[in-house]
């Protein structure tokens, strides 16, 4: 009860009132119905400029702010973070801004709470303004490293297939052990799911759970990254030194994401690493001993990589002590009409829509070949959960085929609507890469393009042949 009392004697306005942040509050409609005083200090924006107005009026209008948070969350009812560009004369300036949805009793949107920091207010950091600068780099960097604790909830594995029942299997005997896993199989099939399983199902569930994309970092910065640094290693070196990845998976579980991409340089270190359980920081002399546990991910032929001499014997086999291969979802479509039902849950709950899939729709997805698997399949249930309310929430045949009519026209202008939906996805994918390889210097480029990563590329370049001229 106090607790309570103490809330109720907090006057919220007051606070709002007085934050250094700018806050401005639209309704489920994106109309303004709050600025506080920060919001015209910071901007040089009055607020009689922005009562009243909708969003999309001051957007097309473009002389207060263009950009910015609010009009995204009306639109997807979804948190998100976006830049903002103050285009008043005389407040010109850049910004961030943080789009919160507010929900009603009945479920429905009811607010949209916008709060946001133009750039230059940084600079009132003074002295901590080049270490604030240095913070954002190093944050940029450790997006492709995800550290989970045992209270973690990942996605659920789902699969009735023969060969997801022997995966399953093959978890409950090796998640208990210490063993070093490989897990193998197309881009999107699900393997990190698989590797949360394991985790979740060992000794170590409640210690560290560290990922790394062995892509994503920079090749100059992935050993200072992986087995960190003394103080003064480089220009730019945390003062302090900084531990690396695998020290701070001591004790638990430290997974090696696209390990078939890490550079060759680094794999002589990486192999002593495995084998002794001691890393040496960049810069120092010293040695510091770990006991973690090493699950290794690749969608790579890695005995293909072997023959071409860009992945060493020695540290294949020392990574690939219990294999567990994932096969696409093409070949086990037992495993498809699962995966719809369950992300079907998943967006329906998040979007606040009931969905349903008519037999015929069901027929077609579970037929189509999913060669992006099963990431592609998630994209395209929450697709057609969205748009399911243009039917009463009902997904059909004919829903299938208008999508892939928006296809046609937008995307892939080889689609015929006399194909099969196999052959039309086909189509509109082969299309879709030739675009991105076209205007790319590099197969690694053209994958950023797209979403998808540079092996993944590389392999459908030669499964539609192709061509490929600014290949470097």
């Amino acid at each position: 009860m106090g607790e309570v009392e103490n809330e109720n004697k907090i006057d919220f306005q007051m606070i709002v009132e007085h934050m250094d942040d700018c806050v401005f509050v639209t309704d489920h409609e994106g109309k303004v119905l709050y600025v506080n005083p920060s919001y015209e200090r910071h901007t040089g924006i009055k607020k009689e400029e922005l009562l009243g107005r909708y969003i999309t009026d001051i957007l097309s209008a473009g002389n207060l702010f263009k950009g910015g948070a609010a009009l995204d969350v009306v639109r997807t009812k979804q948190k998100c973070v976006r830049l903002s560009n103050v285009t008043k004369p005389g407040s010109e300036c850049w910004g961030y801004a943080v789009g919160i949805p507010h929900f009603g009793e009945d479920g429905e949107l009811k607010n949209v709470i916008v709060s946001s920091h133009t750039l230059r207010s940084f600079t009132e950091l003074d002295d901590d303004y080049g270490q604030f600068v240095s913070m954002l780099e190093k944050v940029r960097l450790i997006q492709s490293v995800t550290l989970n604790g045992g209270d973690t909830s990942p996605p659920a594995m789902v699969g009735v297939s023969e060969a997801m029942v022997k995966i399953k299997k093959n978890i409950e005997i090796v998640a208990p052990s210490d063993a070093t896993v490989l897990l193998t199989g197309e881009s999107g099939v699900g393997k990190e799911v698989i590797a949360n399983e394991i985790h979740k199902g060992s000794t170590r569930q409640d210690k560290p759970f560290i990922k790394v994309n062995c892509a994503a970092i920079p090749a100059a910065l992935l050993e200072s990254e992986m087995f960190g640094y003394e103080k003064g290693a480089f220009s730019g070196a945390d003062k302090a030194g900084k531990p690396g990845l695998f020290e701070m998976a001591d004790t638990g579980t430290i997974l090696l994401d696209e390990i078939g991409e890490l550079p060759m340089e680094l794999q002589p270190k990486l192999l002593r690493a495995i084998q002794a359980r001691e890393v040496a920081r960049v810069g120092g002399t010293n040695t510091y001993h770990f006991d973690t546990r090493i699950i290794s991910i690749t969608n790579c032929d890695l005995k293909a990589k072997m023959r071409e001499g860009t992945f060493r014997d020695d540290l294949y086999y020392r990574i690939n002590v219990i294999p567990i291969y994932v096969p696409p979802l093409r070949e086990r479509p037992d495993d498809i009409l699962p995966l719809c039902d369950h992300f079907i849950g998943i967006f329906s709950e998040k979007y606040h829509q009931d969905v349903r899939l008519e037999e015929e729709a069901r027929r077609m997805l579970q037929q189509y070949s999913w060669p992006g698997n099963i990431r592609e399949l998630e994209n395209v249930i929450e697709y057609l959960t969205i748009f399911a309310t243009e039917n009463d929430g009902v997904v059909n045949g004919d829903m299938l085929l208008r999508f892939m009519g928006a296809s046609q026209s937008v995307l892939s202008p080889s689609v015929d609507m006399n194909m099969n939906l196999n052959d039309a996805l086909a189509a509109c994918e082969k299309d879709m890469i030739q675009r991105a390889l076209d205007i790319s210097k590099t197969l690694r480029e053209a994958g950023a393009m797209l979403g998808i990563d540079v092996s993944t590329v590389s392999r459908k370049l030669r499964q539609y042949d192709l061509k490929y001229g600014n290949l470097k």
